[in-house]
């Protein structure tokens, strides 16, 4: 286990001053303003709220069938730790190994959905409703989270679809009529 020596402002401070550049693990941090192992203690319980905002929105039997789609892992296990106090179910995403939970049971007509576009999201549902993005946090990775609730499914069911969210971020960027053998490239 790692814990900063230094509060978050004192080591920005620290870092600025040092006669090199911390090193990034992925292109997408090069704007970050900590190293990713610091960043990824940020933006979570804002992230969290905003998706328990959208989940009270619906009623008592609509979430009964309503899964929380995560885009990666850090999503996803963000609302299975720090959801619990919100009364949220355990996330679903076809990032690493949280796909092999599967839809857990979810028909996928109404989906909480993390971190993609509505202009995409109206390709597979009937109705997508923008519910929010997360509070901003300067020192977070993952920032301004957008949340769609999403109802009435346009591609069947949730198990059909599971397969191909394997390989893909999104599941609106996983095509369809791929191969078993496209998807096991790469």
């Amino acid at each position: 286990m790692v814990v900063p020596v230094l509060p978050v402002d004192q080591f920005i401070s620290y870092m600025n001053k040092l006669p090199f550049k911390a090193p990034r693990s992925e292109h997408s941090h090069m704007r970050a303003v900590l190293p990713q192992h610091y960043a990824d203690q940020f933006g979570w319980e804002e992230m969290v709220a905003t998706v328990a905002q959208a989940w009270y929105r619906l009623s008592p039997e609509e979430r009964r069938d309503c899964g929380i789609f995560a885009q990666d892992y850090g999503q996803a296990g963000a609302i299975d730790f720090l959801g619990r106090r919100h009364g949220l179910p355990p996330a679903l995403s076809g990032h690493q190994t949280y796909f092999l939970w599967g839809p857990r049971g979810y028909s996928g007509n109404c989906l909480i959905v993390l971190d993609d576009r509505k202009e995409v999201l109206d390709q597979e549902f009937e109705l997508v409703e923008y519910a929010g993005k997360s509070a901003d946090n300067p020192y977070a990775l993952e920032r301004e989270i957008p949340v769609f609730i999403c109802k009435g499914t346009k591609f069947g069911s949730l198990a059909t679809i599971w397969p191909r969210l394997k390989h893909c971020a999104r599941p609106s960027r996983c095509k369809p009529n791929r191969s078993s053998d496209d998807n096991n490239k790469g």
